[in-house]
């Protein structure tokens, strides 16, 4: 089973709302998931994001690929450069 990190949206018409999910990757975009790790609005000036940084390292160190826009925020949290520095460190 190939693991995707991936949003699936939420809102309505106009309003999107994301959750980060992990979910196999033959599942829909707002089908079945494995484990919910943050929430993404990208309505809000800031965009806040709300991410649990310990289970997205979780799913990264057990093979998950995030999608491109899952992987900018997670390098934008800090979570790629932990997960490169745990992966490359000696």
């Amino acid at each position: 089973m190939m693991v995707k990190l991936r949003l699936r949206r939420l809102g309505k018409k106009g309003q999107p709302f994301y959750r980060i999910v992990a979910a196999d990757s033959r599942s829909p975009r707002d089908g079945r998931f494995i484990e919910e790790i943050g929430t993404y609005n990208p309505v809000k000036a800031d965009a806040p994001v709300e991410l649990n940084h310990e289970a997205a390292l979780k799913w990264l160190k057990a093979g998950a690929q995030p999608s491109d826009t899952v992987r900018s925020i997670l390098s934008r949290e800090g979570v790629m450069k932990a997960f490169h520095e745990s992966k490359y460190s000696k």
